[in-house]
């Protein structure tokens, strides 16, 4: 357990600091910071003309959305990049335990995008109409963190997928623009087509963005747990699939190298 423990937090943190060596204040605030900056006031200043939705809905909405900025394409980086970056055969050759080495190197993404989130919500309050009260700030704050681990442990999955496809920031890319579209960030999940509204129930941050909303509008965090349970456990759907799919290519890359020609 002490083991698991310490290739969890040590080995997840070891890693992300040599996989983001890149991170420094003139490149994270731009990208990290700036552009989710520009996409709530975009939004919030678009929808004050073009719908009658207020501030409010379109800063949580996308508040919560700027999450899957830093956890999609941070967890997929994280997963993936060992292979690109030639490291990927010494952690498989290791005999650490498998969960320990994949899900500690979710912990650093997902707080990386709860901070980019809750910024997001800054943004509202500082720059646009946006006045939740004190009182919604904690239950806030939880819808933040599952959220972030719903966009998290998407990346998750496409960073699985990504050691063995050739170009998994298409994916990741592709993967941010459709959470935008499909989890109701900016439209009313209602306004949708049926097809639209059953895809986007499968997604993360659908269900944290609904629950966003409604503590905003002063509801109450138990009455708001069913839609904070289910942002969960699909996060932890996603997870759990982005750890099959990474113990099935280590095995075919013990039987075939899969793993090892870029």
């Amino acid at each position: 357990m002490k083991s698991f423990v310490k290739v969890f937090f040590v080995g997840g943190l070891l890693s992300y600091r040599a996989l983001f060596n890149w991170i420094r204040p003139s490149i994270y605030i731009p990208t990290l910071l700036g552009g989710p900056l520009f996409q709530i006031l975009f939004f919030t200043y678009l929808g004050r003309y073009a719908t009658d939705e207020s501030d409010q809905f379109f800063v949580v909405g996308n508040a919560i959305q700027v999450s899957a900025l830093s956890a999609v394409f941070g967890m997929s980086m994280a997963v993936a990049n060992e292979r690109w970056y030639g490291t990927l055969g010494p952690i498989l050759a290791s005999p650490a335990n498998r969960a320990a080495i994949f899900l500690g190197r979710a912990l650093p993404v997902l707080a990386n995008s709860a901070f980019v989130s809750a910024f997001g919500f800054l943004v509202g309050v500082v720059l646009l109409d946006f006045r939740p009260g004190w009182d919604a700030v904690p239950a806030l704050a939880v819808i933040v963190v599952a959220s972030s681990a719903g966009s998290t442990a998407l990346g998750m999955l496409l960073g699985s997928i990504g050691l063995r496809a050739k170009d998994f920031m298409f994916a990741a890319n592709m993967a941010n623009f459709l959470l935008l579209l499909f989890c109701g960030v900016n439209v009313p999940l209602d306004v949708l087509p049926g097809w639209m509204q059953a895809i986007s129930r499968c997604l993360p941050l659908t269900h944290g963005i609904m629950a966003g909303r409604e503590i905003a509008n002063g509801e109450a965090l138990a009455g708001v747990g069913g839609l904070v349970w289910t942002e969960i456990g699909i996060a932890a759907a996603y997870a759990a699939a982005a750890y099959v799919v990474f113990r099935i290519l280590e095995r075919e890359s013990r039987r075939s190298a899969v793993l090892d020609s870029l």
